[in-house]
């Protein structure tokens, strides 16, 4: 049976759908459980953003397309995933001003699940021999809209497929193409994403992009642990080395404290697939993120034991890169470079685990790949991974 198809969004037709909704029950049995709901958000700082819900039965996913196609939220078996953000958005991108002079305008707008930083720079902000900024944190593509966004129902599968464009360009400059496709499965507590950048240029380009996973509770809290196949691991800075001996662990939510960032170079198959799983307290839940090392060679753990409304969370985040500023990682060859036309594929799969034993057999995923070789452990900043020792 064919795919029932549907556009939300297509610029170049000067459409755009201020609603929509279709149940899956309507479409087969296959999809009966599935549903997706298309809506505008009204009111403060998330006036004007669209929400595209997607409903697979057992996983359901917000995504916010005039966010570069961030996930707002997840639920699985209708418990939350992501975070508490004090932002308390979604915050439409008119709010975010990005390349304010201190180059943190993008925390304005941060509060999603995922949200993708880059294209063109992805890291900490970066300024000239003058004090100008030159890079923002965190590079522009979660604050431009798609200008395309497709979504279909498989009667044959029930799978529900949706696919969004964003371009983030530059006369002059880059003219990158993120074509993102998210995919859910009935009854699978999964979501796999993959994304492909495409320089559309006629000459030589280059990218750069990090993946910021957010959890908070109830996946991550005290006494959760992350568990990793560590090849090698260093902390970025000062504040992060007093903590090289509990890096796995996660305190309680504490006034005053700071964030605690760990950069970490993994151990994989021969594939380059490799697996990284926060589990919960208790260890009767937790999550699972698998991707491929040779597509996201880098890979960053972000702690931030803040109190719960000032944004307890800890991040998650494959990248090609570390999150220095961009003539760092440029020196240090973490750059990719993208022929003219050329297009890189990035893969990634988010997975809940509900019980014990769903969660032991991640564990032991992440166990066989961290037996290849025993793991070193930097006491302080490596200098080719740190541009702030």
């Amino acid at each position: 049976m064919t795919s029932q198809s549907w556009t939300l969004i297509n610029a170049e037709e000067s459409l755009s759908l201020d609603s929509f909704s279709v149940k899956g029950i309507d479409i087969s049995n296959a999809a009966k459980h599935c549903q997706i709901d298309y809506q505008l958000l009204r009111g403060g700082l998330r006036e004007g953003l669209h929400l595209l819900t997607i409903d697979a039965g057992a996983i359901r996913v917000a995504i916010l397309p005039e966010r570069g196609m961030g996930l707002w939220k997840a639920w699985a078996n209708d418990i939350e995933i992501g975070w508490n953000s004090p932002i308390s958005g979604p915050v439409h991108p008119q709010w975010v001003p990005v390349s304010e002079p201190s180059g943190l305008g993008w925390l304005d707008g941060f509060d999603e699940l995922l949200v993708r930083c880059g294209l063109y720079s992805n890291g900490a902000p970066e300024f000239d021999k003058a004090g100008q900024l030159v890079h923002p944190l965190h590079g522009h593509i979660a604050n431009l809209p798609s200008h395309r966004l497709d979504v279909s129902i498989d009667p044959a599968s029930g799978e529900i497929t949706v696919c969004g464009i964003v371009d983030e360009k530059r006369f002059h400059f880059h003219k990158l193409r993120l074509t993102s496709t998210i995919r859910l499965r009935p009854e699978e507590l999964a979501i796999d994403i993959c994304d492909e950048v495409t320089n559309l240029s006629e000459n030589p380009g280059n990218m750069q992009l990090l993946y910021h996973i957010n959890l908070g509770p109830p996946i991550h809290s005290p006494d959760s642990e992350l568990l990793l196949p560590v090849h090698q691991m260093a902390p970025r800075d000062e504040a992060a080395a007093s903590d090289v001996n509990t890096w796995n662990q996660y305190r309680p939510p504490t006034e005053g404290a700071g964030e605690q960032v760990h950069f970490f170079d993994l151990l994989a198959d021969q594939e380059g697939r490799t697996r990284v799983v926060l589990k919960g307290a208790g260890g009767n839940s937790g999550l699972s993120l698998c991707y491929n090392t040779k597509q996201l060679p880098c890979f960053s753990q972000w702690k931030n034991a803040a109190p719960q409304y000032d944004g307890y969370v800890t991040g998650l985040e494959p990248a090609t890169n570390y999150p220095n500023p961009r003539s760092f990682e440029s020196a240090q060859g973490r750059v990719v470079p993208l022929e003219a036309g050329q297009t890189r594929r990035f893969e990634l799969q988010l997975m809940y685990h509900p019980d014990h034993q769903s969660l032991a057999t991640a564990e032991r995923a992440v166990e066989s790949l961290a037996a290849i070789s025993q793991p070193t452990l930097h006491t302080s900043p490596r200098p080719d991974w740190s541009a702030t020792p």
